[in-house]
Order: structure tokens, then sequence, then C-alpha cells
């Protein structure tokens, strides 16, 4: 492709017995560290993610938030954690209107006021508890990324590229605590070495204290200390009584496969929608990414983001119709909706009543369980707020709550918002049987990426790699807006494409070129088996692919 600063990634890479893959290779290698210690799926994850903050702090950290699902082999299960925040118990609606803040004048994604409770940092130690091997303490999973830290790493250049494109975060005067994630006062380029010795002094002291390091004393109060001299009302009590949450995870069959999300608060119920959706209609006959093909997931994706973008909220707080949302008969009034020859406008959610930024990594050890794991700052280093002496930028994951009076997602007290990370697995649906963990990161292009990369492999029979490698479309979502009618097609779509979806009315954006393709995210699959090839298809090697839009590759053995 040219005119871009990407190179396409060759070929899927094939390994006998584990498998890790992420947007960075060194961090890809310190998992497979952890699994040749003793350790699994779960405890390689972590020490990903935690390798991750040090080597892309741009993209992800300690300061937000992270989300898991957990394939267990023995017993064929899937399970899953919640890792997000919830909102400051002294923030609501009446508070942010009284600063002149609502739907139409929302907070700015850099205020204080954005910054729910930093979840990964349990969420990270919960994985562990809940799902890892018992064979590796945490100061054993961390050691590598607080090495890692201390003695300096060489700056990637889609890391470089996302350091350097909100750098003014970093360097505005309310952040004050902010040259440790510069070199000499400027984002470090690709190639140069960076050391973060705070951000391993924070490492340690959860790794030394477990939670209680992170939730309580000097780290969580220099949270504090930052938050509301920016505006924001979090409070020592709300780190505190803070916990992950374990999750059933939701399912839907998609023409045999069993496709499976974290559920609401986040996104993934998007995921589920689409596909079902889709289910009923030749999507392999329309022939791939052909004009008529695109149409159809486009006005899929966009009825399945009417209803996410108002039902999907914290189901602790709010009574979220999920059977109902993913049931096959409401699935099928919606794709009535479709048009075959124009596009939508002005979507409304269907009546169902109840009766940037981001990593995403995943894990296959040698026992075949499994780990899909994303962890996220949202938004490009999120607020870019840094606590003093503590080595990482907080999130701005508050920017997700609606500000409309009676919306299901509205902001509230210790509440948890609409969120857009969502990891991924697949089974098979009638052996339960471990077929894929995979995910797309970049806000609201996840569900879309997911289904566009699935649907490469399970309708067109594409290895993960190639399915990574194909071109692809973003339905835009802004937060307060929703969907604001535009579709960005990446470069690799013919002008005839563009033009004919333009003619059926479809407002497109493009072709998207260079840097600016990171909207269309980052993505990292590992299959086992190729089943995409014949799903009858048996084997037991795991097939891997990382997003050329990233700095990765699949490493194993």
């Amino acid at each position: 492709m040219t005119n871009s600063p990407y190179g396409t990634r060759g070929s899927t890479v094939c390994y006998g017995d584990a498998c890790v893959t992420s947007s960075q290779t060194q961090a890809s290698e310190i998992g497979l560290g952890i699994l040749k210690a003793g350790g699994n799926a779960a405890d390689a994850a972590v020490a990903v993610a935690a390798a991750l903050n040090v080597l892309s702090p741009c993209f992800t950290g300690i300061g937000g938030d992270c989300f898991c699902l957990y394939y267990d082999a023995a017993s064929k299960r899937v399970r899953g954690l919640n890792g997000s925040g919830r909102s400051s118990s002294d923030i609501n609606l009446d508070v942010v209107q009284q600063l002149g803040f609502s739907s139409t004048n929302p907070i700015p994604r850099t205020h204080g006021l954005n910054v729910t409770v930093p979840g990964a940092a349990a969420g990270w130690v919960d994985t562990v508890t809940e799902f890892g091997s018992g064979k590796l303490s945490m100061q054993q999973i961390l050691q590598p990324a607080i090495d890692l830290a201390e003695g300096g790493f060489t700056v990637q250049p889609v890391a470089a590229n996302g350091w350097q494109h909100d750098v003014d975060k970093l360097l505005r005067k309310s952040n004050p605590h902010a040259a440790c994630l510069l070199k000499e006062g400027r984002a470090p380029k690709a190639g140069e070495t960076m050391r973060l010795p705070l951000l391993a002094k924070t490492f340690k002291e959860l790794a030394l204290k477990g939670k209680a390091g992170f939730y309580e004393g000097r780290v969580a109060q220099a949270i504090v200390d930052i938050v509301k001299a920016n505006g924001g009302t979090l409070n020592l009590q709300d780190l505190k009584m803070h916990s992950s949450s374990l999750v059933e995870p939701i399912c839907i069959n998609y023409k045999g496969l069993n496709v499976w999300e974290v559920p609401p608060s986040g996104q993934g119920i998007t995921t589920l929608m689409g596909l079902n959706i889709l289910e009923g209609l030749d999507l392999k006959a329309m022939g791939h990414n052909s004009v008529k093909y695109l149409h159809c997931l486009i006005e899929a994706i966009k009825l399945s983001f009417a209803d996410s973008l108002w039902y999907c909220a914290d189901s602790d707080k709010v009574d979220v119709p999920v059977n109902k949302l993913l049931s096959k008969d409401y699935a099928a009034k919606r794709r009535t909706l479709i048009d075959p020859v124009r596009a939508s406008k002005d979507l409304k959610h269907g009546e169902v009543h109840s009766g940037g930024d981001t990593v995403y990594f995943c894990v296959v050890d040698e026992q075949g369980n499994a780990c899909s794991f994303i962890n996220s700052n949202y938004r490009h280093f999120g607020t870019g707020l840094v606590p003093e002496g503590c080595g990482f930028t907080l999130h701005n994951r508050g920017s997700n709550f609606s500000l409309q009076p009676g919306h299901p997602n509205v902001l509230a007290p210790g509440k948890r918002s609409y969120h857009t990370i969502i990891p991924s697995m697949v089974t098979a649906a009638d052996t339960g049987s471990l077929l894929a963990t995979f995910g797309v990161m970049a806000s609201f292009m996840q569900p879309q990426g997911q289904i566009q990369v699935l649907l490469n492999m399970s309708e067109f029979s594409m290895d993960p790699q190639k399915a990574l490698n194909q071109p692809r479309f973003r339905v835009e979502v802004v937060e307060q807006d929703g969907l604001t009618g535009k579709v960005f097609l990446e470069e690799g779509f013919s002008d005839d494409i563009i033009q004919e979806l333009r003619t059926m009315g479809h407002n497109v954006v493009g072709p998207v070129k260079g840097w600016d393709r990171r909207i269309f995210g980052r993505g990292q699959v590992i299959t086992v088996g190729d089943w995409y090839t014949a799903r009858d298809s048996v084997g037991k090697s795991l097939y891997a692919g990382s997003d050329f839009r990233g700095d990765g590759s699949p490493v194993g053995y």
C-alpha cells in the first residue's frame, strides 16, 4: 500500500505449544518468558500488560482500565473479568451542569472530572488471583516490566508516533509532573532510548503490597491530588473501595461459532448484535469487500450502535436487557431495516423492555488455556494527567458517560461508564473447544474491527494475518453525539468502491492514508487449528497474526 508509514505483515506464524501476540514484540517476548517460567496464559497476560505500559504509555497503562476473558482448557469454560473503575462518589449530573457542561457542551477530555477510578491495577492482581497458575508471584510477573522501565528500552515507530500525537497533554501547565514521560522536554523519537524509573517504582509497590500499594498510600494520594487540581472529584475512599468484578461472559452462536464477549458495561454486545443481524445474509455470495458486502456490514454496525449507545451501561446500576438484545428474533427485526440499495439515516434504538486508546493482546499456553486481554488509557494518554512520582497518566474514561438526563448511561456517583474495550474469544458451538482469541483496539472501532476480522476468517477462509491485513472501514461514533453519519475507508479500497458507496448515500471519508490509519485499530489473533479453511478441520497447532498497524509480532514455541 503506497503513501503509508505502515508496512504489511507477510504471513501467519505457526507454533506447536504456546503463543503470545501483542502490539510490541518485546512485550510478547516477556509474556513468553513467563510461560517458560511455569506461568499460564493469565500470568503471561498481566506481564504483557505491564510491559506494554512501559513500551507504549501513550496507548495503555496502570492509570487506565482492563478487561479479560479466560478460557480454561480443562473445563472448556470461558470466564470474564471487568477491571474498569467507577466514577467518583461526589459527582453527578447536577455537579457538571452547574459547571456549565452538558451533552451539547461536554466536559473536555483532559478535565479531571473525566477521571474515573483506574481499574487496571486491581484487574491485573485479580486476573492472576482468579485465573493464574499459582506458581508465580506478582513480583515475578511484574519484574520483567520493572527491569525494562529501569534499564531502558528502544522506542518503536508506532509508539513514537502515538507519543508525539498527543504530547501537548503532557506539556500543559496544569500537568506539572509529566516530565517523567518526556525526553528532554519532548516526545521521544523512534530509535531513542527511554527509561521510566517512576513507573518502575509504582510497579514495585503493587508487587510488594498488592492492591493496597496502588489504591491506598502514596500512589492513591498522588492520584487524588492531581485530579482535584484539575477540577475532578475523586477521593481517597473512592480508590480504597474499588474492586474488579468477575462476570459471566455473553455469547451468541454465529453459524456454529460461539463468539464470547464481556457483558455491559463493555460494548462487546455491539459485536454480537452485529453478527446476529449479518447471520441472516449470504455474505460469501456478495464477495469480500464488494460494495454490497460493505454496505450490509456498515448498516448492521450502525444498527448495533444505535442500540448499544442507548442500552449499554453499568449493569450493576441499570437493568440492561441483554437476552432480548441478543435474541435471534430481535436481530431479524433489525435486519429488515437494511435497505439493500440505500444508506440509512437517523437510526434509532429499538424498543426493548426489561421483564484511539488501547492495547489488545492474547496468550495461549501449553495446556490450551487462553487469555484475551485488553488494557486502555482511552484517547492517547487519556487525560494526560500524571500523578506526582508515579510515572503514568490517568485515563479519561468518564468521557463515555452520557450527560443526557434519563439516559441509562447517564453520569452518576459510583458508576461504570459505557466502556469501549472488548476482548473476544471464539469456541466451537458443538464441542466447546477453543478456536480463537482475538481483538481489535481503537475505541468505537473495536466491535467494527472484530466483526470485519472474524468474517474475513469465518466467511472467506483467511488465515489470521491475512484477515488482519485487509483494509477496513470505520463508522464514526463520537461521545455525546453518537453516530455522526460518517464512514471512514482505509487506503486499499478502490476509488470505484468509494464512489459507489457515496452514490448509495453513505457519507464516505477517504481513502484514509498514512499515520491517520491509526483510527482503524491494531488487532491480534491466535487460532487453534486452521478451522477457518474448513469448519471441521482438526488441529492443535497455533496460528497467529499481529496487525501491521502496530509494532508487534507473534512469538511462541
